[in-house]
């Protein structure tokens, strides 16, 4: 896939039907997501358990545009070859998940997917200044990670435009998870974010039998972002 910068919805399936995901899958990639975003968890480093590379690689034939897998585990090294090997085009991780996140990222790439770098809200920007090269994504997360529905951190603003600022011409999409909505995402655009992770803002009101709804729910984020 190129790089470009224009605004990319990337619908979070932890707010989708888990006795669905396939049927759910495909229907918010019919009504218009650039992206599928997964969301690993293993119970430890997040208060919650999710998915495992089974499930990925279950969803996997599902999914004919993008899938971004986001690991809120640790460690993550000893899972990146399973979650790569399970079809996932994109393996974001922690910053604080590991000693050595050059590492990771070297993994990452050497799996054959591309790299992301997620980080905490109380996680500087410094902490991957050096590393920009090794970088395909950066994830700034706009809540504390584990559970979806929580509301935005509009403190979180600026730094997303810090770190539009930071990869400068580099070819790194800059993606925001947590509380995207249409009242949210304009102002992360703003900032320079081109990846906007939402859930329930998008699977909320809508099925598998009714999935205009989902279509309605997207184009709102992607028209306030624009």
């Amino acid at each position: 896939m190129p790089f470009d910068r224009s605004i990319k919805i990337a619908p979070s399936i932890l707010s989708a039907d888990f006795a669905n995901l396939g049927a759910e899958i495909r229907a918010v990639e019919r009504e218009g997501a650039d992206w599928i975003h997964v969301d690993p968890m293993d119970g430890h480093f997040v208060p919650n358990l999710t998915i495992g590379p089974n499930v990925v690689a279950a969803i996997r034939p599902h999914v004919t545009t993008f899938m971004d897998v986001h690991l809120m585990i640790a460690p993550a090294d000893p899972y990146i070859g399973a979650f790569a090997k399970a079809g996932a085009d994109m393996i974001t991780v922690h910053a604080e998940a590991g000693a050595h996140l050059h590492r990771s990222l070297q993994m990452i790439r050497d799996c054959g997917a591309r790299a992301g770098v997620a980080l905490n809200m109380t996680t500087p920007l410094d902490h991957i200044a050096h590393i920009l090269d090794a970088i395909d994504l950066i994830l700034v997360m706009t809540i504390n990670p584990g559970f979806g529905g929580q509301k935005f951190t509009h403190s979180m603003v600026e730094k997303v435009a810090m770190a539009r600022a930071m990869v400068g011409d580099r070819p790194i999409h800059i993606e925001v998870d947590g509380g995207i909505d249409p009242t949210t995402a304009p102002l992360v655009a703003k900032a320079g974010a081109n990846v906007l992770v939402a859930g329930s803002a998008v699977f909320k009101g809508g099925s598998v039998d009714t999935p205009e709804i989902y279509g309605e729910n997207m184009r709102a984020i992607r028209a306030a972002a624009s």
